[in-house]
């Protein structure tokens, strides 16, 4: 692997989550590509989850990668992120919360093969890929209704959020200089990601498909548990990005696409 392949920073939010977070651990472990960085940022977990991540360390001691553990009280999962991010020394970085995993054992390998790095001597602002959905027993469910698109823009999340937070890699540079908005308590990863799109579209940072599944997500997270709520911060969100009326017209539209499902 060429030395001047990135670091890759993979960052996982755990609280009490004993019961899900080995197959996260289990995913980076099993990765061949030698340069990356795990950071785990716990909220002073109550089960086991620390005795998971102290079997984890202690289990990479010929390292292949870079293990850096944080256990203190937060704000909730966006304010851990915000940790995440001021600690992050990878090049780019992704999150990949307890319970998610990486598709394959060679993702992150794949990933890098797939870009032309400093291509006119800049990196691309945002790697991004597909996502498959699985139950709590990590089995696979279907693959994610909504697709990545060809080219990934910021009105392309007018749409809804068509690459999933654990597929939608940033370089940490740009990542650290757009925080996650506490004010949202669902759905600020919308919110930063069209933010970081928005940063890309005006500096002319590339944005790369990679047409690779990247992450199976466990369908039960934050969001996914408090969805009405998630939606209504995500109106709130599209409005202030793309207009109150485009919003309004957006979710007729997911209304429609819903009735025509069943």
């Amino acid at each position: 692997m060429k030395k001047t392949y990135p670091l890759i920073t993979i960052a996982t939010v755990t609280y009490n989550a004993g019961r899900v977070l080995d197959r996260t651990i289990r995913s980076v472990e099993a990765q061949a590509y030698p340069r990356i960085e795990h950071l785990i940022i716990d909220a002073c977990s109550k089960d086991e989850t620390l005795s998971l991540i102290r079997c984890y360390v202690e289990r990479n001691t010929q390292p292949m990668h870079n293990i850096r553990v944080l256990s203190e009280s937060d704000k909730g999962l966006y304010d851990a992120m915000n940790k995440a991010l001021r600690m992050a020394e990878g090049d780019y970085i992704v999150f990949l919360n307890a319970g998610d995993k990486l598709h394959a054992d060679n993702t992150i390998e794949a990933l890098v093969k797939t870009i032309d790095w400093e291509y006119r001597g800049v990196n691309p602002a945002v790697v991004y890929g597909e996502t498959d959905l699985v139950d709590d027993a990590g089995r696979f469910l279907r693959h994610r209704r909504l697709r990545a698109p060809e080219q990934l823009t910021p009105h392309s999340f007018l749409s809804g959020m068509l690459v999933c937070h654990q597929s939608f890699y940033v370089r940490t540079d740009l990542a650290r200089q757009f925080r996650y908005n506490l004010d949202y308590r669902f759905s600020a990863d919308y919110d930063w990601c069209i933010r970081i799109l928005q940063h890309a579209a005006r500096c002319r940072n590339r944005v790369i498909n990679t047409h690779l599944i990247l992450t199976d997500y466990l369908s039960e997270g934050l969001t996914t548990k408090n969805h009405r709520r998630s939606l209504m911060e995500r109106f709130r969100i599209m409005a202030k990005h793309y207009g109150t009326s485009r919003a309004v017209c957006a979710h007729l539209w997911f209304v429609l696409r819903a009735l025509f499902r069943r």
